[in-house]
């Protein structure tokens, strides 16, 4: 008779224990091995992204010319709508810029003789003070922030990198995603095959559903947020609006990036007064996003838990900083749907291969 240890509950505890371990040693080696290819994993989670989002619009390209040609032009398209975008902010702000400084240096001088009546700040002395200690303690630390510049052109290098590699990957997910996908499914044995192109599938359709609704997340808050500054008056609404679109796929920083341009233009134009209601405005704008839209658009497409999914964004940010935060919940919601079906019993899957469309 085989000796045993401990009483039933004591076993099955340990067991639980030592596989909960195995799989924190099997994510800790995940995170270690994209630390360091973090350029390369970059890349290819943004060729995912690109591929979701121009698959769409290669397929209706498809109906009038080739299937490689249909694709080409997508992403043509993207580049083009992308550049557009940015050129139209720039050459606006550039437009403006003369009366902007102008009315920024009014907006201070204003800001300036409010901030005096403060009881509690007139003690620590006049504005004029604080500036001249500001600009001594910019010049005592000017050589700490040219390291830091340096640094910065470092990580803007690798980020150009890693957008091109992805622009190359992309091309070809678009236009030979089907053959790829077949040649990595033959290292999966043919009996499995059903089962696992099943999984497949499930975590697909839960990214690029992820990302399609993070881009109309993104258009509503856009939408939202130039009907708010055009109805208070703020200059340069549209242009802001598009600065809050492409803020809202950077999680945490963007929002914040896009509140802080709108109050620094209200603040130029109009004033401290404006500047506050823009800023609150914007807040509530924010929070619009983060517990109405966030929730019913991208969370159902994950089918986590708005709870779940705040706090796999704070664990992604505190393991990967923002590059975490960025891709926790995609990536959450993908594991979670493999592993759903993958529970589930062996059985065809219906439609195709996670990456048909792209064939």
């Amino acid at each position: 008779m085989p000796v045993t240890f401990g009483t039933p509950w004591l076993r099955s505890t340990g067991e639980l224990a030592w596989r909960l371990v195995g799989i924190l040693v099997a994510v800790g080696a995940v995170f270690y091995v994209v630390g360091l290819v973090q350029v390369v994993f970059v890349a290819l989670f943004l060729a995912l992204v690109f591929t979701t989002v121009l698959l769409p619009l290669g397929d209706f390209y498809d109906r009038v010319m080739p299937r490689g040609l249909a694709m080409a032009a997508s992403l043509l398209t993207a580049v083009l709508a992308v550049g557009a975008l940015v050129t139209y902010v720039v050459t606006s702000v550039t437009n403006r810029w003369e009366d902007l400084a102008t009315e920024f240096g009014s907006g201070l001088a204003d800001l300036a003789g409010l901030l005096a009546d403060v009881p509690v700040l007139a003690g620590l002395g006049s504005p004029e003070r604080w500036l001249a200690d500001g600009g001594a303690w910019l010049q005592a630390n000017a050589g700490d922030y040219a390291g830091t510049a340096a640094q910065s052109a470092g990580a803007v290098g690798e980020g150009a990198t890693a957008v091109v590699l992805a622009i190359f990957c992309t091309v070809f997910f678009l236009t030979q995603g089907h053959a790829m996908w077949r040649w990595a499914l033959n290292f999966v044995p043919a009996d499995r095959h059903d089962r696992w192109e099943a999984a497949a599938l499930a975590g697909w359709n839960a990214f690029s559903g992820f990302t399609r609704g993070m881009f109309f997340v993104a258009l509503a808050d856009g939408v939202i947020a130039g009907v708010f500054l055009s109805v208070v008056g703020v200059p340069l609404a549209l242009p802001l609006s598009v600065v809050v679109f492409l803020g809202a796929f950077v999680p945490m920083i963007g929002p914040v990036a896009a509140i802080v341009v709108s109050v620094l233009v209200a603040l130029a134009a109009k004033g401290p007064v404006l500047a506050l209601v823009v800023l609150i405005g914007m807040v509530v704008v924010a929070q619009i996003d983060a517990n109405v839209l966030q929730p019913l658009i991208t969370g159902k497409q994950v089918s986590l838990h708005p709870v779940v999914m705040a706090l796999v964004v704070a664990a992604g940010s505190v393991l990967g900083g923002l590059l975490g935060a960025v891709v926790a919940v995609p990536l959450t919601g993908v594991a979670w749907a493999v592993y759903s079906t993958l529970r589930q019993t062996p059985g065809r899957t219906q439609g195709g291969s996670p990456v048909d469309e792209a064939d």
